[in-house]
């Protein structure tokens, strides 16, 4: 009997997979974050119309990511590498996401709505050829669960900075630049060129052309399938991986509940706070606690198992953001303790999935005999766009019924009383209630890792 010996990934693949994550926290965090706002506070675009303008991009984004990845599996296979799929993403998303920012002061209302969904919908490709083979990564550099927890560590406490820096800075280089439309274009091209810097990084020091990934794929029988057959794929995967089924439906839960949180932090500080700029402290009071904690993070998955330790977590944030109810009617530094508490917990459902996932990964290797990660990273990219591009349509629909009130100039507009509870809403009780729903598909979740 042959025994393994596992080779560590090397520092370049760790500091290289890490530094990919200042370019996925910088397009996850600010169209998130500000995007919403941009529309209906900057463009003049109604609550409603808004909604579908970020959402229409998104489920774009769901359909091509199962491509993608069977793409990238099949890329992986012939030349030895997913370079080319990651290099490419990075050469082209700072320019698309520039290009969403870049609205003409002539265009306004349904006409800018329609700049920013075709502008969303080439960078989400984008992102997408970067992304999907990314996710794969984890489970070709290392191959047992220890050493792919400790692979991705660095890489999520990387996000957390990057998300802190736009989240925080991405609003603070809009306001620094007058605000209003020059002040959201000198922010999409500052933060574009940050984003494509480490999406580069990423590719250049993970991958190197002709070298075969750490398991290679088998090749398919028969001839090339059609562009169906990831769709095909995908579906395979999900029908045959129960741990795959109830880890993304949890995650997709809990995408859609800190997606419509961080869609509505920018309402709460101009209507709830009553200071637009307050947003960067919100932000902050997020993500900072998740820097602090991360190294706490990864030594309780060490002792207690990452399942449990993403039950806590989840458990935590729903208590936090239901504490966060009153703000309607007592607005107050108190505020910020509780969305730092929801931060903290914030760190282990970043953390303890994506964690999770390279061992879903193997244990769908082992159990089928083929290697199918860029198909369960497509998969899986495909739910996470899906809950973060839902979450800020559902935001905007709340307020769209709650009878908010679009503007197109800096002036604050008076909203009603049932939309300023419409904001708090989306901010508080709506995340709490879509955390608790997802510890259900948890308590199904069955893997040894």
């Amino acid at each position: 009997m042959s025994t393994q010996v596992e080779q560590a990934p090397a520092r370049r693949e760790v500091v290289g997979y890490a530094l990919g994550s200042v370019g996925t926290g910088g397009f996850g965090t600010l169209p998130g974050l500000v995007l919403a706002y941009y529309l209906t506070d900057t463009l003049g675009v109604a609550a409603g119309l808004a909604g579908l303008a970020v959402t229409l991009p998104k489920i774009w984004d769901v359909v091509v990511d199962p491509l993608i990845g069977r793409a990238s599996d099949v890329s992986a296979r012939r030349r030895g590498s997913r370079r080319a799929f990651l290099l490419a993403g990075a050469a082209t998303l700072p320019v698309c996401f520039a290009l969403l920012f870049a609205v003409p002061t002539s265009v306004q209302g349904a006409a800018a709505a329609a700049w920013v969904v075709a502008a969303f919908l080439l960078a989400t490709t984008a992102f997408s050829l970067f992304q999907v083979p990314y996710i794969a990564l984890p489970a070709e550099l290392a191959q047992t669960p220890r050493a792919r927890t400790r692979l991705v560590a660095p890489r999520i406490a990387v996000l957390a900075v990057a998300i802190l820096a736009f989240g925080a800075g991405g609003p603070a280089i809009r306001d620094a630049a007058g605000g209003g439309r020059p002040g959201y274009l000198a922010m999409g091209v500052v933060t574009a060129l940050l984003i494509g810097a480490g999406m580069a990084a990423a590719a250049l020091l993970t991958t190197r052309p002709g070298a075969r990934p750490a398991r290679e794929a088998e090749a398919p029988a028969g001839t090339p399938s059609p562009a169906g057959a990831g769709y095909r794929a995908g579906w395979l995967a999900l029908r045959e991986s129960a741990p795959l089924r109830a880890l993304l439906t949890a995650f997709v839960l809990q995408a859609l509940a800190t997606g419509a949180m961080l869609a509505a932090a920018q309402y709460v500080a101009t209507y709830t706070l009553g200071d637009e700029s307050a947003v960067t402290f919100l932000f902050a009071a997020l993500v900072a606690p998740a820097l602090l904690v991360m190294p706490l993070a990864r030594r309780l998955a060490d002792r207690v198992g990452k399942l449990r330790a993403l039950v806590a977590a989840t458990t935590m944030f729903a208590v936090a953001a239901a504490l966060l109810v009153p703000a309607r009617v007592a607005p107050g530094p108190w505020v910020y303790a509780c969305v730092a508490l929801a931060g903290v917990a914030y760190a282990g459902m970043q953390l303890y999935p994506l964690a999770l996932l390279p061992d879903v990964i193997g244990d769908d290797a082992r159990r089928h005999g083929a290697d199918r990660a860029g198909v369960v990273a497509g998969v899986w990219t495909a739910g996470e766009t899906a809950g973060l591009a839902l979450g800020p349509a559902v935001a905007l629909g709340v307020l769209a019924l709650t009878g908010f009130t679009s503007r197109t100039s800096q002036a604050v507009v008076e909203q009603p009383g049932s939309a300023l509870w419409g904001v708090v809403i989306v901010f508080s009780a709506l995340p709490a209630v879509l955390a608790l729903l997802s510890l259900v598909p948890l308590a199904r979740f069955r893997l040894q890792s």
